[in-house]
């Protein structure tokens, strides 16, 4: 079966074009390299450069004929989101028409899309069901949740079966190493951790160490990335199996704090770290995790690579190997 991989040179969605290929798709990917990179494309794939925000480059190769389609093509810092919402409408919102749009003239059947966890907002309870109340804190989980809504609509007016997958946070590298290509201006953990352990950064900052939580810090559920691809592979061959859509929360429904994570990568990485504790950020929730009981009962999924030291080993690899220099400096 073929499968188009939209955004498929970026970190999550390389790892998923790697999860296709090992079960036996042929994948295309269609990437704008604004965000991803040349060094995460595999060889056995084929490869489009085109831009989402170009319909007639989407109906090109739409045009190709797929079984499925994976959209990963988003702009998605939440804090950017509030500043430049404008920027975010017609990246997300208009360029996800724009996918939706080309899916349904060629009759696509199936699509695969990267949702999130912010689609819910500030946490009624905890662990996060996909029952939750959603009330997007930022202007990005408004599009993410917005796009959910069009996808319902194209499903019933267009018969366009589609899973939306909500990330929790997305860490870690392919512990096989064939994925080595950096995210660029990251601004999640890990990365930023990992930054400041090979000298690109000169300290981390904690923001708030007066949660209440366990330490103080904020709590976290973390998913490795592979876990992440395979649940886009098992997606898509249940709506294949069943010809109906789901909407499904990732995560690996344990939570890790911000001082474990520092901690437990000083360890790991044999690195200082320097961190100094600054004032809470806005918004910032004390805890957030996961329910993926509805990812196992349907997609018959479960984490394997999630747990705290493999997130950080997977990741160390990829930065000590980009930066030897900036190591043998600290």
């Amino acid at each position: 079966m073929r499968i188009l991989v939209v955004g498929g040179a970026g970190y999550i969605g390389s790892h998923v074009v790697k999860a296709f290929l090992e079960s036996g798709y042929q994948v295309t990917v269609f990437d704008n390299l604004s965000t991803g990179t040349r060094e995460n494309l595999f060889d056995e794939a084929a490869f489009v450069h085109g831009d989402i925000m170009r319909p007639e480059q989407l109906a090109g190769v739409m045009s190709a004929g797929f079984d499925g389609c994976v959209h990963l093509a988003a702009l998605k810092a939440a804090g950017q989101s509030m500043l430049y919402p404008e920027q975010y409408a017609q990246a997300n919102l208009v360029g996800t028409i724009n996918i939706l749009n080309a899916a349904a003239a060629v009759s696509l059947k199936a699509l695969i899309f990267s949702s999130s966890a912010a689609v819910f907002g500030n946490p009624v309870y905890l662990p996060i069901d996909e029952e939750h109340p959603k009330e997007p804190e930022n202007f990005y989980g408004f599009t993410k949740l917005e796009i959910e809504r069009i996808l319902a609509w194209y499903d019933r007016l267009k018969g366009l079966r589609y899973a939306a997958i909500r990330y929790f946070n997305a860490a870690g590298y392919d512990v096989n190493g064939r994925i080595r290509g950096l995210e660029r201006n990251p601004e999640n953990l890990l990365p930023v951790v990992m930054e400041v352990a090979v000298g690109l950064r000169e300290q981390l900052s904690i923001f708030g160490n007066d949660y209440p939580t366990r330490d103080g810090s904020c709590i976290r559920d973390y998913v490795h990335v592979s876990d992440l691809a395979d649940a886009h592979v098992r997606a898509f061959e249940y709506i294949v199996s069943h010809e109906k859509s789901l909407a499904v929360n990732l995560g690996s429904e344990s939570g890790i704090s911000v001082l474990e994570m520092v901690e437990r990568s000083r360890l790991i990485t044999g690195m200082p770290i320097p961190a100094v504790v600054t004032g809470r950020r806005a918004g910032d929730p004390s805890e957030l995790v996961a329910s993926s009981g509805k990812a196992r009962e349907l997609l018959h999924w479960e984490p394997g690579y999630s747990d705290i030291d493999t997130l950080i080993a997977s990741t160390w690899e990829v930065y000590r190997n980009a930066y030897p220099q900036g190591i043998s400096r600290i």
